[in-house]
């Protein structure tokens, strides 16, 4: 059977060890054929090779010491903010006597701290509201794969305990006591969780914000009149209205009046589109002017929105393969960091001979040297990366696609709709028999057809009123044409060997346009036909073009079209060209380029699909057909309005991305190689860690918010 992909809400994750721990957990399960957590989206991908009950599903992820909930499907669904946890809230209000008492003691005065038995008291409230952290500390240690919840657990109960019997068998040495220490370190954890979550769910968040440009409410039109309704309410075929200002709110169809909206949530590009009757409004889009009645066609996750979005959910859901580094340090880092603490214990107590020095110390190692900034490093960058791309009209598969295309050094494109517009024109033809007949034929034959070349051609026809014709048995030929049947003759419509025999005319009608793309028409493999047809290069392929050169990466045309033609637009934007190139040909060609580069190959055609499929990373411009869509990790969206831009967008967010991953990468390394030393020598009290190691995880994901701050539309020099 095929493979069935689940995506379920993970609740309950401290950091990176417990993703880790119930990834393993899911992928040892029968049925499982692959299990992906995610810490920063806080979600689990999983594929079934099997059909395995929801119920079940939930109690493996139950039975790990988390709750997990189906992400269902309605694209209207979003996280919502539940404010402050009352545990978060709580804890500060313990800790704040303990605050007075520590301002008192920076002036010399004992007097405000208060009584031990009151400290106690307190401590062990908190003790009780940190609950969560010992349920998950317990969970981890069965599962085998300790997390952030021991090392609290650890820190914290070995203060309270040691504190409580000092308190209770040493009434002269109360000052020995540490209740405050235990009750700020979960305080600083918990809240430093609390705002780690709300920016992963929130600035982080790129379906969030493309889920806010829906209306809550929709005018839809019903017996008694307009009606404002629910956007939940709204099904296929109701009549909705839309005025200046307004929201597209679905999919439809315009059936009365026009405006103009702008579609940058889609495509990338704030520049207004015209609608009127019998045209496509999609939903997200924002009337600019005018107001209009449209029809549903599509509604929640069918529309183009709501697709981007399930897209978008379940790229950021992925790992991209530097995350690896971090998932193995993850999985050997807490015991490491226990034996360290331990050590740092007997180590300060044989020099020091002081029992509470050495506790703190070792509780200091256990609560700084938590894993959550480097669990955060890869996710949390590529949460945000998908984000900004999906803001300039680029969609990426998967993280790995994001990674791969970041290291890219190589781009081979096709030429027609890639590079060039594809809003081809026949500038000349020759005709070897009745021109009526042979433009019947050729519309009735690429009729079959969406490639540029054929649509040009059939647009051509149309304007000379041919006749049409009954083609049967159409075949297409990858890179060479499409044929059919027309009255019991064979009639080729592609290249000229595809076509049949030519003639001296027909060479000499090639030799008279050297630059312009040749469409020959055969009938029973004699050429009877040959249309001439010219495209123009993007407006923006030319400035595309050198900022790819400017970050290196060296860019060359492959093409089915004539040498000629190629030369022409390769000369023109200053790159080298291939041309004449079967499909296979393409291929090759992208294996020899990968011997020296990591290749993207840039197509929109089937006869594209192949070499895409070959390449490193394959690039689907806008319009582009099911096959070289479905071949690419990559797809561009908004290219087929004349822009050539989000190829280079595509690139340069990849690249921006890795090097954000880097930067907290080495970050959360640094962090840990110099705290923990610190810590170990009592330079960082457990206070000061706790305060650190939540710091360290808002770094990180500080450093992933700057990434979203990227608006390439403006600043190309980034």
């Amino acid at each position: 059977m095929s493979m069935l992909t689940k995506t379920l809400k993970i609740q309950g994750m401290t950091c990176q060890a417990c993703a880790t721990r119930l990834e393993k957990v899911l992928s040892k399960k029968d049925g499982v054929h692959l299990a992906q957590v995610n810490f920063a989206t806080e979600t689990a991908v999983i594929e079934l090779n099997q059909a395995v009950a929801d119920d079940e599903l939930l109690t493996w992820v139950k039975k790990t010491g988390f709750t997990g909930q189906f992400i269902q499907d309605n694209a209207q669904d979003g996280d919502t903010d539940d404010g402050v946890p009352y545990r978060v809230i709580g804890l500060f209000v313990l800790s704040v006597p303990f605050w007075v008492g520590m301002l008192g003691m920076m002036v010399g005065s004992h007097a405000l701290m208060p009584p031990v038995w009151v400290q106690f008291v307190l401590a062990s409230i908190a003790q009780l509201l940190g609950v969560g952290f010992y349920r998950g500390a317990w969970a981890s240690i069965k599962g085998g794969l300790l997390g952030m919840d021991v090392l609290v657990s650890l820190g914290t109960t070995a203060i309270w305990v040691y504190s409580t019997y000092i308190w209770l068998t040493h009434t002269h040495a109360l000052h020995h006591v540490y209740f405050e220490a235990s009750v700020m370190i979960l305080s600083f954890v918990s809240l430093g969780k609390y705002l780690e979550h709300r920016t992963k769910t929130g600035s982080l968040n790129a379906q969030a914000h493309l889920l806010g440009l829906l209306p809550d409410m929709v005018k839809k039109q019903s017996e008694s009149g307009w009606n404002n309704v629910p956007l939940s309410s709204i099904a296929v075929g109701d009549i909705l209205m839309a005025h200046h200002g307004d929201k597209v709110a679905v999919d439809g169809v315009l059936t009365d009046g026009q405006g103009d909206i702008t579609e940058a949530h889609l495509t990338g590009e704030s520049h207004y589109v015209a609608k009127g009757v019998g045209d496509m409004v999609l939903a997200g889009s924002v009337v600019v002017d005018g107001s209009f009645v449209y029809q549903a066609t599509a509604t929640g996750k069918k529309t183009a929105l709501g697709q981007m979005t399930q897209a978008l959910a379940h790229a950021q859901g992925t790992k991209a393969p530097i995350a690896r580094l971090a998932d193995k340090v993850a999985g050997v880092f807490v015991p490491v960091v226990v034996i360290i603490a331990l050590l740092t214990f007997l180590g300060n107590f044989y020099v020091l001979g002081q029992f509470d020095t050495a506790l703190m110390r070792a509780v200091a190692v256990l609560v700084i040297a938590c894993p959550c900034a480097l669990g955060l490093a890869t996710p949390t960058a590529i949460m945000a990366g998908m984000g900004v791309a999906s803001r300039h009209g680029v969609q990426f598969l998967d993280a790995p696609a994001l990674e791969m295309t970041g290291q890219i050094t190589a781009m081979a494109f096709d030429k027609t709709g890639t590079l060039t517009n594809g809003q081809l024109s026949v500038l000349d033809t020759l005709f070897l028999t009745d021109k009526k007949d042979v433009l019947g034929m050729t519309k009735s034959i690429e009729s079959h057809s969406k490639h540029p070349l054929a649509l040009a051609i059939c647009a051509y026809a149309d304007g000379y009123h041919a006749p049409n014709f009954t083609a049967q048995n159409i075949k297409s030929q990858a890179g060479q044409g499409v044929q059919g049947v027309i009255d019991g003759a064979v009639v080729k419509v592609g290249t000229k060997a595809f076509a049949g025999i030519s003639c001296q005319q027909i060479d000499a009608f090639g030799q008279k346009h050297p630059t312009a793309s040749l469409v020959f028409v055969g009938v029973n493999d004699v050429i009877v036909g040959v249309y001439a047809l010219a495209d123009t290069i993007k407006s923006d392929a030319y400035s595309m073009i050198e900022l790819l050169k400017k970050d290196g990466v060296h860019a060359m045309i492959l093409s089915g079209d004539r040498q000629s033609v190629v030369d022409s637009v390769a000369s023109k934007l200053g790159i080298d060209g291939v041309g004449g190139l079967s499909p296979d040909e393409k291929s090759i060609k992208i294996n020899e380029i990968k011997q020296k580069h990591k290749t993207a190959m840039i197509g929109d055609g089937v006869n594209d699909a192949l070499a895409m499929t070959t390449a490193d990373i394959g690039m689907a411009v806008g319009g582009a057909t099911d096959v070289a869509t479905g071949s690419a990790s990559v797809r561009l969206i908004n290219t087929d309005t004349g822009g050539a831009m989000s190829i280079y967008h595509a690139h340069k967010i990849a690249r921006l991305t890795l090097n954000n991953i880097k930067q907290n990468l080495f970050f959360a390394f640094i962090y840990n190689s110099l705290g923990i030393p610190l810590a170990m020598m009592g330079v960082l009290n457990p206070m000061l860690a706790s305060l650190a190691m939540a710091l360290s995880s808002l770094s990180v994901l500080a450093n992933a918010l700057r990434l979203t701050k990227v608006d390439l539309h403006k600043n190309t020099s980034i």
